[in-house]
Formats: C-alpha cells, structure tokens, sequence
C-alpha cells in the first residue's frame, strides 16, 4: 500500500475513534490568531494532534495545535486550531494531511481562513477579504503518484473557491453590517516576511492579499471535490512606500487577527448556518 494512503488511513481511524457518535459535516482551518472562532464552537471534543499518529506538530506563532469538533452554526464541524506550514520544514504531503483526515471522516464543505498582509492599497488593517481565487508561488500538494481515491490526476481548478458560497457570504455580509472585499490571495513559501519589490510585484500580478499559506488545503480538497469558502483577514499593510522605520512583527500581526476574528467568526457562522 501506497504509505501516504497508510498514514492518512491511520490518523483518520484514530480520529474517527475519539469522535464517537460526532458526524462533521464542515471542515474549517483556523489561522494565525484565528483561533477565537474555536471558543464559539458548542459541546467541543478536543483532539490535540500530538495525539494522532503520524500527524506533526504545529509550531507557528498563534496555532495551539487541536481538532476542535462540536456544533457551530446548528451543524457538526471539525476545526482545525492550527495548520502546518511548508516553511516549518514540512513536505506537502504532511501540510495537507488533515484535510485528507477529514474528506476521509467525511465532511462536505471545507472553510480556510488566514491572516495576510494587504497588497491592495484599499485595505486597511482588520479588513476581511473573501476570497475569490488565488495565485500559487508554493509547491503543488498534487506533486508526485496521484492518490486516485482522493480524486483525478489533472483535477480542474476555474472555480477553487465556490461562487456560490462566496456569493451567499457577500449576502449574509450585507445584512450583518460586516464590510467584506472580495479579493486574489496570493501564497509565498515564508517564513520571512516579503520586501517591498516583491509585494509591488505581487500587486502588478493581480493579488490583493498576500500569505504563506492555505493554498495547498483549497488544492487538496478541491482534488476530493470538496466545495471551499476561503477568507483572509488583513493584518499589516503590504505596501512598497514604508515609512524609514516600519518594519513587519509577528506579533502585531496576530493581534490584528485576534481583533477581526469576531466578525470573521460570526460571518462563518452564519453561513455554517445556511448550508
């Protein structure tokens, strides 16, 4: 057997164990300082991933690094509080290896949330940004034998984030009062933080928010079929005309997500709500 199938089925069976009668029918990925949308998760059963077999570890600022699995938005979610990175040291097969873990557990819906810089010189510090497609500077997770249970070796990708998700979000936005933009992601290697030529570069090539992460997820799900809402919260402005003395600090950034993670929260869950 292929051994990236053997550790998938192993952590899966693991997980599937400690669910008990849970049934996840929505798969989030919480980002940098995104974790308070985990506090708004009813009944949580909490699987720290040291405990799951063959899953690494998370070391980025602001992951804690747990499966949060309860009720958000009257449906049976499973939470990612944490993801991995490819720029702490991680192959692709193991960045993607949770979401494998739960098309497998079965959820139907897959949400991704990051915190990225704003290349977009209308966003500000806190904006939300939907995200309505993206541009991929890290290695494909599809890289190497095609994992043909999982889904087709060419699998297309015009529309990796659903439209109408994404539209019923702008809706749901609206009527909450929450000012979204909708928006290109753009997703570097990291772990340093991008030079003001590159982020003007970026912003010539399309993207409006940049980050070191997520794409890979939305590629693998969209591999399994999986329909994907993506949203960044803009946490430091990416721009190319600093001031002599700015300079860009983990830390603020993860304050400035723990600060729109409110609204992000509450926006997720009332499309949680409305699938």
């Amino acid at each position: 057997m292929d051994p990236r199938i053997e550790r998938i089925d192993k952590a899966a069976g693991y997980v599937k164990e400690r669910l008990g009668d849970h049934k996840p029918e929505v798969g989030i990925v919480l980002g940098s300082g995104l974790g308070k949308l985990a506090d708004r998760i009813a009944d949580p059963l909490v699987i720290p991933y040291k405990e799951i077999p063959g899953f690494p570890l998370s070391t980025a600022i602001g992951h804690k690094g747990n499966f949060i699995v309860g009720t958000l938005g009257g449906k049976t979610v499973m939470a990612m509080q944490g993801r991995f990175h490819y720029y702490e040291g991680y192959p692709m097969e193991l960045v993607v290896l949770p979401i494998r873990v739960m098309k497998k557990i079965g959820i139907k819906w897959l949400f991704v949330s990051n915190a990225a810089g704003g290349v977009n010189f209308d966003y500000k510090v806190g904006d939300l940004m939907v995200i309505r497609d993206h541009i991929n500077l890290l290695p494909n997770p599809l890289v190497g034998q095609n994992l043909e249970e999982f889904g087709p070796r060419f699998p297309d990708m015009t529309r990796p984030y659903d439209p109408a998700l994404i539209a019923k979000a702008e809706s749901l936005a609206a009527a909450l009062g929450i000012k979204v933009w909708k928006g290109i992601y753009l997703a570097g290697t990291g772990p340093s933080y991008e030079t003001p030529a590159e982020y003007k570069y970026f912003r010539m090539i399309g993207a409006d928010a940049v980050g070191m992460s997520t794409i890979p997820e939305v590629i693998a799900a969209r591999h399994s079929s999986i329909p994907v809402f993506g949203m960044s919260v803009i946490t430091n402005e990416a721009h190319d005309d600093y001031a002599d003395d700015y300079e860009n600090n983990g830390d603020d950034v993860v304050a400035a997500a723990n600060a729109a993670a409110d609204r992000m929260s509450l926006l997720f869950g009332k499309l949680i709500e409305s699938l």
